[in-house]
């Protein structure tokens, strides 16, 4: 299949970084100013739109090279390869030349399977292609792809044309030039490492989701900020009534203020430090309001509200919030502008009366039924995603999904026994570990609370640390007590110890001698050259580990450090190398499932960690509707027929937790 390598740079009003690219270029003034392209091996050509005012519309204007673009571009057998191939594809749709999306490949995309990061700049770095860019690159975007600031040194313009900067425009279009040869170059350096053809429908599958995009309630978003405002006015007068201080927001003023009160020193007033004030000064009444205070202040409930307002286009929906393989160690879709993955949990009873009253902006109605409104207004943040007139959500998810595979991977039978039965894995655990009867793991029982934690905190090789990050400490557990329910939940699960053991010893040899391994686990199959470690799951796709190599018996490999965000080394161990592989295969579950609910005809609006979300007609059928839904998500794939999955979900007119 011949390739056309494409670039292009574009001209729009709109700040992409806070709207996204679709609403980017919703925005009337968009163009493309300069396409740069190349056709297999051939030379990089240069199609300067602005600069020799072509119209790809009017065929009368063509260059030679525009012609021969234009055929590649149209002709279906030809595979259309960008670099975050969704801007390009997006471009192209806007000024009316559509392409099926199955056309397009991502070399991003690409880069993320296997174990690279994301933008250009980096990957050049890691590929060693650093000299095909051009460092003024920025500089130029913002120069001829942004509008400027009207001065009388530029004669009031609001926007810069090539005439206006001749050689700045030949370097952009250098610049242009450089990011089709680095593409390119990445397309063939990790051609021999294949993409699974399912994760090519997958991508596709990704964008018509993210076209599809998801409806914001505007009118909830814009009147939330509003209540915000005044609320937090009125905490801050609360503040400095209470303190005398004159910026409630200084940290300084907040801190000479406490040591005053307390007669103590504080080094610093960070989440961990404010935390542990609380119980300390727990019968300082003056301390006690402060921090309540600082603690409503300080929440971030209205950002996601901010970006709903920023994001929506004319249609009030939220497109591209969704970023394929942004997860490059396990696969998992990453969220982009709203950051759906990291949504506040909602637990108000009868969430409808505070979303009403917040509609309204009734700020007085909502002080008298709750004491925190900042809180109720996170809460509120899910239901900002609405169903169209005449639509319900559709809202399915999988059951303990990471409990299921983890099970299914180890062979730990009783536990799949369990799976195969009622699913009720905590008080089946809590029985196992207390050597009591099943009964006697009753809801909302100390027993089962702690089982609860085990399970959720022990599955990857954590110990007394893992617990204390899933809220052991504010359960009342001494790391004594954490420690022995450590021992407990291994001595209950002895295969997902041993499991954690064979994947840390079967990437060791793999790293150490350079041979393919074929684990017990599912038949994993551990491979290792030169460039990258790699682990074949079930489903056939494979979890890249770049420039692995063993370091005093450790496994390093490098990537992004997720503390830092920066490139470096990362090293891994046999409970961290399970977390991967379970998450990746839940990621290939929920992937298959969406295959197969697209192909059922569900529009797939949204996806949330294990959860799908679809618009369906409000008929009368919708129960029916959803339990197809349901049993879709319940059904396995043929490389995973024994693995007990289990979906359950809820209808409803805006997104919420059930």
């Amino acid at each position: 299949m011949k390739k056309l390598f494409i670039d292009i740079e574009t001209y729009s009003e709109r700040d992409i970084k806070t709207c996204g690219a679709y609403k980017y270029m919703e925005c009337p003034k968009f163009e493309i100013l300069i396409i740069g392209y190349a056709i297999d091996d051939g030379p990089v050509k240069i199609i300067d739109l602005l600069g020799d005012k072509i119209d790809l519309h009017e065929g009368l204007t063509y260059t030679d090279d525009t012609a021969e673009f234009m055929e590649a571009f149209h002709n279906p057998e030809v595979l259309l390869v960008a670099h975050n191939a969704t801007f390009e594809r997006l471009a192209f749709n806007r000024i009316g030349f559509d392409t099926l999306r199955e056309r397009w490949y991502c070399t991003a995309v690409k880069a993320a399977y296997c174990g690279l990061p994301f933008s250009l700049d980096d990957i050049s770095k890691r590929l060693n292609l650093q000299d095909k860019k051009l460092a003024t690159g920025k500089a130029l975007i913002k120069y001829f792809s942004c509008p400027c600031k009207a001065t009388k040194v530029n004669g009031g313009r609001t926007r810069n044309y090539p005439e206006h900067a001749p050689e700045k425009w030949e370097m952009y279009k250098e610049y242009n030039m450089y990011d089709v040869l680095a593409e390119r170059e990445i397309y063939y350096k990790l051609e021999k490492y294949s993409l699974p053809t399912i994760e090519r429908y997958l991508y596709a599958l990704d964008q018509k989701i993210n076209d599809n995009g998801i409806l914001v309630d505007t009118v909830l978003a814009d009147n939330a900020i509003q209540v915000d405002t005044i609320v937090s006015e009125q905490l801050s007068d609360e503040v400095k009534q209470l303190t005398g201080v004159d910026n409630p927001n200084s940290n300084a003023q907040i801190k000479k203020w406490l040591e005053s009160i307390t007669g103590d020193e504080f080094d610093s007033l960070a989440k961990d430090v404010m935390d542990g004030l609380k119980e300390k000064y727990a019968n300082n009444a003056q301390v006690s309001k402060l921090l309540t205070l600082r603690n409503q202040l300080s929440k971030t409930s209205i950002k996601k509200f901010y970006a709903m307002t920023n994001c929506a286009m004319d249609d009030n929906r939220v497109r591209g919030t969704f970023q394929f393989y942004g997860a490059n160690r396990t696969g998992r879709w990453a969220g982009r502008l709203l950051q759906l993955q990291n949504l506040a949990r909602n637990h108000i009873e009868n969430i409808e009366i505070p979303r009403s009253l917040v509609r309204e902006a009734d700020v007085e109605a909502l002080q008298m039924l709750y004491d925190d409104i900042p809180d109720v207004l996170s809460q509120l943040i899910r239901t900002g995603i609405i169903a169209p007139d005449g639509k319900v959500l559709s809202v399915a998810d999988f059951s303990a999904i990471e409990a299921r595979v983890i099970s299914w991977l180890a062979n730990e039978e009783w536990r799949m026994e369990v799976f195969h039965g009622d699913g009720k894995i905590y008080e089946a655990t809590g029985a196992k570990m207390f050597n009591v009867p099943i009964k006697a793991i009753t809801k909302g029982s100390e027993l089962r609370q702690k089982s609860k934690i085990s399970e959720l905190a022990l599955g990857y090789g954590g110990a007394v640390g893992a617990m204390r990050r899933m809220g052991g400490e504010r359960m009342g557990l001494s790391d004594v007590e954490m420690m022995s329910l450590t021992r407990k939940w291994r001595q209950a699960n002895p295969k997902i110890v041993e499991l954690w053991g064979e994947l840390e010893e079967c990437v060791t040899c793999a790293i150490k001698y350079r041979k393919q391994i074929v684990g017990t686990p599912q038949n994993l199959v551990f491979d290792c050259d030169d460039t990258a470690l790699t682990i074949t799951l079930p489903s056939g796709r494979s979890l890249y580990y770049y420039k692995p190599r063993i370091v005093d018996n450790h496994i390093e490999y490098e990537g992004v450090i997720q503390t830092t965000k920066q490139w470096g080394h990362i090293e891994t161990y046999g409970g961290k190398l399970t977390e991967n592989v379970v998450q990746a295969i839940a990621r290939d579950l929920l992937a298959y499932a969406m295959l197969q609910l697209d192909k059922a005809g569900f529009k797939i609006i949204m996806h949330v960690h294990d959860e799908v979300i679809a618009e369906i007609d409000k008929d009368g059928t919708e129960k029916a509707v959803y339990d197809k839904m349901v049993k879709i998500m319940s059904t396995p794939p043929e490389w995973a027929k024994d693995l007990p999955l289990n979906a359950d979900g809820y209808l409803t007119d805006f997104y919420k937790k059930d």
